[in-house]
């Protein structure tokens, strides 16, 4: 999948991060550098992992949403601890890369509580857009902007995105950060997950190919 330049202006373009700390974080899947940020916008802190040089053209990236549920206990409601580990052991192997770790995004940006609250819904029948909206939420209420500041920040000019979104591609190309190809993070479904990967397929445009040989299979 590929996707053309976006286009920015270094002298017009206004940081919304504070870098403050610099620090080496060893984890199971390698050695990284953890560069903490404040978000001047909203208050939250932000990470990011580093892994070699990224400055420049094509540092594979990934944007990851916060997600409690599933990147701390595990969860099989949706595939977002499977992606983080695969993003993380995905820039180790190409020797270069960042994730960046976006605070602030947990359940598409409506928070923790109301999240599970949309989960509850989910379990009587409702879809995960249809959750989130009849709580009168967004479906997806992330900004990415902050992502794209870190970004700059660390000198990445283009990024070859690790992502199934196709609006995490459109809003680094707003945000003045090139995209020159969107790499697939396919992770494989489980029975607990599958509404929620076809929701995300079906109404949400994300890019799920793999998703057509389970239901066969089913």
């Amino acid at each position: 999948m590929t996707e053309s330049d976006g286009v920015f202006d270094v002298d017009t373009r206004t940081s919304g991060v504070e870098r403050v700390v610099n620090v080496r974080l060893a984890t199971k899947h390698g050695d990284f550098l953890a560069i903490g940020y404040r978000d001047l916008v909203r208050g939250d802190e932000q990470i990011a992992l580093v892994y070699g040089d990224v400055g420049g053209e094509e540092a594979l990236t990934r944007l990851h949403s916060e997600c409690l549920t599933g990147d701390a206990f595990g969860s099989r409601h949706c595939e977002c601890g499977d992606q983080l580990s695969a993003a993380l052991k995905a820039i180790v192997a190409e020797g270069r890369g960042v994730l960046v770790y976006l605070r602030g995004h947990e359940g598409r940006g409506i928070g923790l509580l109301a999240k599970l609250q949309a989960m509850k819904l989910q379990s009587e029948g409702l879809d995960t857009v249809e959750a989130n909206l009849a709580l009168g939420l967004l479906a997806d209420a992330r900004d990415y902007k902050v992502a794209a500041d870190v970004l700059h920040d660390l000198e990445v000019r283009s990024v070859r995105l690790l992502s199934n979104n196709p609006q995490k591609r459109d809003a680094l190309l707003r945000h003045g950060v090139r995209v020159s190809e969107q790499v697939p993070l396919l992770m494989t479904p489980h029975k607990e997950n599958l509404p929620y990967l076809l929701t995300k397929r079906d109404r949400m445009d994300h890019y799920l190919p793999h998703l057509e040989a389970v239901i066969q299979r089913t």
